[in-house]
């Protein structure tokens, strides 16, 4: 795997192998880089979670992370995407990790031949995100086959639940949708249903936020917890074993209501932990057959495991 793009592009295989690394990661706390290998952290939209857990996850890898800001960059003076991308590449970046506006922007790099991380494309994807969601899922479950995992929110908007269903119906979950009139996405072959009926057939809920800033339109969010959200009332009919994920942040009182996000079903500060380990997982599986320390780590990595 060179490029880490789309959670189309990965085998059930593939995802299995990033998972286990990323429990050994947490397990074994190690530096498996080597000095002298840097990474590029391009973010030209607004991140908290994502970015600061890649800067984290390279720390702890050993990496030195190249910090960029669009603001103060050449990107205010007119520079392309991909000149941006070049100029990180020539300057000696060992990977790029980009999030961008645009939702097939990685389309513009195709001449750049450092890996290259996908954080985020547009209403494209998100598949780093997806790869800690699952890791949270493999905690509790242990397994995805049979799975109910229904997402709920503004799924036409949403580059998480894209890269979550393409993940999910790889290893054999039951995925469902549930969304707000007008916000369904009818290109994915996942059924709707109602929230009332998602919570009480779900193993696993994942909560979407309104995506305010790609709607054309004002979207008015009064009722919406009511109507489509997790209430109190809802969460209440979840089965016991039930677990409650949201990709954050959270717009409490919208989407779910404020004293079900640390509840004890919820699992939102667990993904967000586990966003660091993912990553460390993600960026090993690109630098493979790169560093003779990543493949003392494999062999430590299959010690543990047996």
């Amino acid at each position: 795997m060179h490029h880490f793009i789309s959670t189309r592009e990965l085998s059930f295989a593939s995802i299995y192998r990033i998972l286990e690394t990323a429990q050994a990661l947490q397990t074994k706390q190690t530096r498996t880089i080597q000095h002298g290998w840097f990474a590029a952290n391009l973010f030209f939209e607004p991140s908290t979670r994502t970015k600061t857990s890649f800067q984290v996850a390279e720390r702890k890898l050993g990496m030195d992370a190249l910090d960029f800001h669009m603001e103060s960059s050449s990107v205010a003076k007119g520079e392309s995407l991909y000149d941006t991308a070049r100029t990180y590449e020539a300057i000696g970046a060992d990977l790029l990790v980009v999030r961008h506006a645009s939702d097939h922007w990685y389309d513009e790099l195709a001449g750049i031949s450092i890996p290259i991380i996908n954080a985020g494309a547009g209403k494209g994807e998100h598949p780093t995100q997806a790869i800690l969601d699952l890791l949270t899922i493999y905690q509790e479950f242990g397994s995805f086959n049979d799975l109910t995992v229904v997402i709920a929110g503004d799924i036409k908007h949403s580059r998480v639940a894209r890269s979550n269903a393409y993940a999910l119906l790889t290893l054999g979950a039951n995925v469902f949708f549930a969304a707000t009139p007008g916000f369904e996405d009818y290109s994915f072959d996942v059924p709707y249903i109602s929230m009332d009926e998602a919570v009480e057939m779900c193993d696993v809920l994942m909560m979407l936020r309104v995506q305010h800033e790609r709607h054309k339109s004002t979207y008015q969010t009064k009722s919406y917890l009511h109507d489509y959200g997790l209430t109190m009332e809802r969460e209440r009919k979840m089965q016991d074993h039930a677990i409650v994920l949201h990709p954050a942040p959270v717009n409490r009182g919208v989407e779910i209501d404020t004293r079900l996000v640390e509840c004890k079903r919820s699992r939102i500060f667990r993904q967000m932990e586990n966003g660091v380990y993912a990553r460390m997982a993600i960026l090993l599986s690109l630098l493979n057959g790169k560093d003779a320390v990543y493949e003392n780590f494999t062999k430590e990595r299959q010690t543990i495991a047996t």
